[in-house]
This record gives C-alpha cells, structure tokens and sequence, in this order.
C-alpha cells in the first residue's frame, strides 16, 4: 500500500493561522500530479507548532479532500507515548490509511523505552504503523534489532528511514525481508536506496516537484528504466539541496511560495528563509523548469 512518492506535506500558514483554502489546493495538486500518498502533520507539515485542534485538523481535511484517492499516512509521533496513542487514535477515526511516528525526540530512550513507546501504541490502535527514524532531529536511533522485534507486532509495517545511511536498508532487507516497508526519508539518495531494495519515499521536494518526484519514484523501481530515473535524480539533486540549506520545512515553503502554492509563513521558533537561500531555491528550480 505504502510506495512510490509519498509527500510530507507543509501546513500553509497566513497571519500564523492554519491556511484551510491553500491546504485543500496543496492536495488537489498533489493528486493531479501523481503523488502516491500523502503525510500530513509531520516535521515538515510543522507538527510541533500545531494546537492539538490544528493537528487533528489538518489531518481531518487531508483524509476528507483526498476522499479515498490516494493513501493518507498521518503524522501522529510524539515524545510522550500517550499523547502519540491519543493522536493515532483519532486518525485510526477520521480514515486514515497508516500513521508515521516518530522515535521519542528529547527523552532519549533506551532501544528497550523504544521498543515499549510503540509496542504501547501497537496494541491500543488497529492502523498500519511506520517508524520513523531520524537520528539528526530525534537524538535516538532506533537500532534493526529492535525494529525487527517491533516487525512481528501486528500493526508495525515498515519504516521512513533518515539515518542517511543507505548500509541499514540492506541491514533492514537482511533481518526483516522484502515485507518490510522502506521508505527513504532523504531525498537525495532515494535511488540508490530503491536500488538496495527500498520501495519509496516521503518526501520533502515532493511538495513542489510532484510530477518529477513520482516519474522518478516510478522509474527507479523498473529495471527496463533506471537510466531515466538517474536522469530525473541529477535534475531533482539541486532541489534536494536547496530544501535543507536552512531548517525544513522554511526553504520548501519558499518554493511554494514561487510557485504560487501557498505562503512562506512558518511559525517560530523558525523563521522565513534568507536572501541568499531564496537565490540558491529560485536557481535549483529554474535549473528544474519548475519556474
């Protein structure tokens, strides 16, 4: 179910208000333009700024103008392990087709508080759960072992890997087998990662290159068309970089801001990108011809 380009969708922000009208145009975008899934209230969606209300919010209307299109993966990690059942419950409720959760930022768990964190959230939940793994913004990572233990819990399916270390997917594919849900969380070696046997990403260029990220999503995957999947990877590489020269997700809203998407109203503690990031974003999508 879980493949391909999944984006992880920014949270459109005016005057520090939750954007409904640009939201609901994001996701018509992203289903006219081939996006394979769709990740609201995640890191990038901005979800440690959002009210309690907002979050559910925002993953409520996802689910509701998507109606069954495409699959809805919903952001609901969190480093209290309560609150993470809470907000996966209401997804569970609302539609949604899996959930993405986080390992426990702040608290530095052991791999044993890990593995308890989401076997908690397992058993009081029905949804597909993926982990999140991201050492660079969590502090954790989460080691195979503990995630093969977690794989033969019933609702664990896979995991967004950002380790940035492309040895775990064959770590990954060697404890766990081909089941095993991996999705790159890095943009930038997502086809070498597909090539090892990983199945996709949720993605942060998706946001404002749905077209090239799915083609390029597809592409990878197919043996008779990897030399176009390397020609879209070395078109879509500045764009992967331009996103992260400042905190994420205040560069992508900046593109989409250039392409008309929304604003680049993100909530502090981040700020709104710099001169000399908004030229290094405008280059790499100009090079794209996204603009």
């Amino acid at each position: 179910m879980f493949k391909g380009s999944n984006v992880a969708l920014i949270t459109p922000f005016k005057n520090n208000l939750l954007d409904e009208e640009a939201y609901i145009k994001l996701i018509h975008f992203h289903i006219e333009n081939g996006t394979s899934g769709l990740v609201p209230a995640g890191t990038t969606g901005e979800s440690p700024t959002l009210s309690h209300d907002e979050h559910q919010k925002v993953i409520d209307l996802c689910i509701k103008e998507s109606n069954g299109k495409i699959p809805v993966i919903a952001g609901t990690g969190s480093n209290s392990t309560e609150e993470a059942i809470s907000l996966t419950l209401h997804a569970e409720k609302a539609g949604a087709n899996g959930a993405l959760i986080v390992t426990p930022y702040y608290n530095k768990p052991t791999q044993e508080g890990l593995y308890q964190h989401y076997k908690s959230i397992n058993d009081k939940c029905g949804l597909p759960l993926i982990i999140y793994n991201i050492p660079g913004r969590s502090v954790i990572d989460m080691n195979v072992d503990t995630m093969a233990r977690l794989f033969e819990l019933k609702n664990i399916v896979g995991v967004k890997d950002a380790t940035g270390d492309l040895d775990r997917v064959d770590q990954q594919l060697s404890k766990m087998g081909k089941e095993f849900i991996q999705l790159t969380g890095n943009d930038d070696n997502a086809l070498e990662f597909n090539k090892r046997g990983g199945v996709g990403a949720i993605s942060v260029t998706a946001n404002i290159a749905p077209k090239l990220c799915s083609d390029f999503q597809k592409f990878s995957k197919s043996e008779n068309d990897i030399s176009e999947a390397e020609k879209l990877d070395k078109i879509l590489q500045p764009i992967h970089h331009s996103m992260f020269v400042e905190s994420n997700p205040s560069p992508v809203k900046y593109a989409a801001k250039l392409l008309n998407l929304c604003e680049d109203d993100v909530r502090l503690p981040l700020v709104k990108v710099t001169e000399q990031t908004k030229e290094i974003v405008k280059k790499s999508l100009q090079s794209a011809k996204l603009i």
